[in-house]
């Protein structure tokens, strides 16, 4: 790719000089495979960290430009199991920033393959540290709040931090 085609991926319109909430927003699936699993057939609660902490990670570089490294993880609730078969849906977007610290609220959903079928499974907030060439903490551009699914996602993810 050149880097001058459109993004199917990104959402359409001009991305801000000041990456917005729904510039770092990121969903990804993984299929739960019969090697994801514990002896209980469902996926290992490992395997949804290990995913739920890939896709923080990228949301945090969408607005850092940079690097950024797993600094903490709060309040990690597993509520239910995704089965092995189902697919393990990770939802991730950058609801704060600090001088290098990017806060990411993380949520993990089953989905059943054939009707679509979702429930939330697991929820957390990681906190991600932009790091330069070196590994040292580099600091990160504000975040905006533009529109009103901005606004929508970041109370959200203020309101389950609290809770």
């Amino acid at each position: 790719m050149d880097g001058t085609a459109s993004n199917p991926f990104r959402p359409a319109g001009r991305r801000s000089v000041v990456p917005s909430v729904t510039d770092t927003y990121i969903e990804n699936r993984v299929r739960v495979q019969p090697d994801d699993t514990n002896n209980y057939a469902s996926a290992h609660g490992g395997n949804v960290v290990k995913w739920m902490d890939e896709v923080g990670a990228m949301s945090a570089m969408r607005l850092a430009g940079s690097t950024c490294v797993t600094a903490r993880i709060s309040g990690l609730d597993f509520e239910r199991p995704i089965p092995q078969g189902d697919i393990c849906a990770i939802e991730s977007y950058v609801y704060a920033a600090g001088t290098s610290s990017v806060r990411v609220r993380l949520r993990a959903f089953r989905e059943d393959p054939r009707s679509g079928e979702t429930e939330q499974t697991t929820r957390s907030h990681f906190v991600f540290v932009a790091v330069d060439e070196d590994m040292k903490p580099t600091t990160v551009p504000d975040l905006a709040v533009e529109s009103d699914r901005d606004q929508r996602l970041r109370q959200a993810a203020l309101a389950a931090e609290r809770s």
